[in-house]
Parts: structure tokens; C-alpha cells; sequence
């Protein structure tokens, strides 16, 4: 049994859930406690096209907790509200700004994190809220087939050590498409934008998420 499904089996119960008014609307926040005193909260969005049920929100929430990190899972009020489509970015960020109380409320030092365009988000946004450091799973370097409309700008502009976790087939942009920067990269072989891997693929799908809870996990730890 692979650590990813032990940690899902062994959750005794569901997160926790808080929701937190901002001014664009209600956002939902799900609680997964670390199990030893946390050192950290990591706070990660989803993308426009899905929720926290994503594989890798779902991974992470599940191995973290035993390695002293609270995760939290954001929802955005757009998402919370039942709409099917995500607001401009400005909105988002109004949203992600109007949460970030309670997820540091705590004390603990938070890392902003998402997927997608939670990850826009997260960088656009930490240096200004105080972000220990950004995790950006999945960044949208590029809509598919248009390289030369980069959001490369968003990701150099953190301003605080990031990481970026990519499929190596995502059309969003691959890791050999990124520049160099101030920033680490972790290659999900196989991996689309969602770190879905095909059958076919030498590496299983759990293997995947794997590498995925393994390079995070050990990143936080080398923050301290």
C-alpha cells in the first residue's frame, strides 16, 4: 500500500470546514490537521476548470499532515457559489486577499499555493500578503499552442522562494519551456496539467502523486 493511500485510509474523520467572507463572496476553507505540532500551514487553491477534489490537493492533504504541515484547501467563492466559470484575475485575487486572515491566523508561517490559476494567484499575490514561500502546482506558463503569450512575469515576480511542480506533458507549458529564475522545478514524467499519466506510461498514477507529496514534503522541510 503506498503511503498516499495509507494516510487517505487511516483519516478518521473528514477536514474540518471554515468559511470566510471576503469581498467576493464566500470562500471555503478545509482544514487537514497535522498530526505532530505543525510548523507550517499550506494553503492551496484549485484551477479555474476544477475544485480541491484535484489529485494532487487531494494527495497533499492526505501525506502532509504526518510531516508536521497543516494543509489547507481553498476554495474560491466563485466555486463555492456553484458558478462553472472562474472570475477575471483581479477577482481572485480579491478573494484569496480577503481569506488570507484566517489562514494565518494560526501563527504559523504560511505557504500560498495553487494549481493552475491558483498558482497565478498564489505568486501574484505573496510578497504583499506575507507568503513564506509559494508552491505553484501545474503553472499556466502559457495558454496551449500560444507560447508567446507568457505569465512567465508572475512566477519571476514571487518574490519568495517557490516551487514549481509541472507535468512533463503539460500543454501549459512544459519544463524545458520555463526560463531560468529564482525558483526550483519538479518534473511529474508523463504528467499533464492535471498529473494525469497514461497508461501506457512506464510510471503509474500513484507513482506520480508520489513524486509530487515526496518533492513538496522535502522542499517545506528545507525551508526551516
Amino acid at each position: 500500500m503506498t503511503e498516499i493511500k495509507a494516510a487517505k485510509e487511516s483519516r478518521e474523520s473528514k477536514a474540518a470546514t471554515e468559511e470566510v467572507d471576503t469581498e467576493a463572496g464566500t470562500a471555503r476553507i478545509s482544514w487537514y490537521e497535522a498530526s505532530k505540532a505543525a510548523e507550517w500551514v499550506l494553503a492551496v487553491s484549485h484551477g479555474a476548470g476544477g475544485g480541491i477534489e484535484a489529485r494532487d490537493l487531494q494527495a497533499l492533504a492526505a501525506v502532509l499532515p504526518a510531516h508536521g504541515v497543516t494543509v489547507a484547501l481553498v476554495e474560491q467563492p466563485w466555486r463555492v457559489a456553484g458558478k462553472k466559470l472562474a472570475p477575471a484575475p483581479k477577482t481572485l485575487d480579491t478573494g484569496w486577499r480577503g481569506l488570507w486572515p484566517a489562514l494565518a491566523k494560526r501563527g504559523l508561517p504560511v505557504i500560498a499555493g495553487g494549481r493552475s490559476a491558483g498558482a497565478r494567484v498564489a505568486c501574484r499575490t505573496a510578497t504583499e500578503l506575507g507568503a513564506a514561500a509559494v508552491l505553484a502546482l501545474g503553472f499556466p506558463l502559457h495558454p496551449p499552442g500560444r507560447p508567446e503569450k507568457s505569465r512567465a512575469d508572475e512566477l519571476l515576480g514571487a518574490g519568495v522562494a517557490t516551487l514549481v511542480v509541472q507535468g512533463g506533458n503539460d500543454p501549459f507549458g512544459r519544463p524545458e519551456e520555463f526560463p531560468e529564475g529564482p525558483y526550483g522545478m519538479v518534473e511529474v514524467p508523463y504528467g499533464d496539467h492535471g498529473f494525469a499519466v497514461p497508461k501506457r506510461a512506464p510510471l503509474g498514477q500513484e507513482q506520480a502523486l508520489e513524486i509530487i507529496t515526496d518533492a513538496v514534503a522535502e522542499w517545506i522541510a528545507s525551508l526551516g
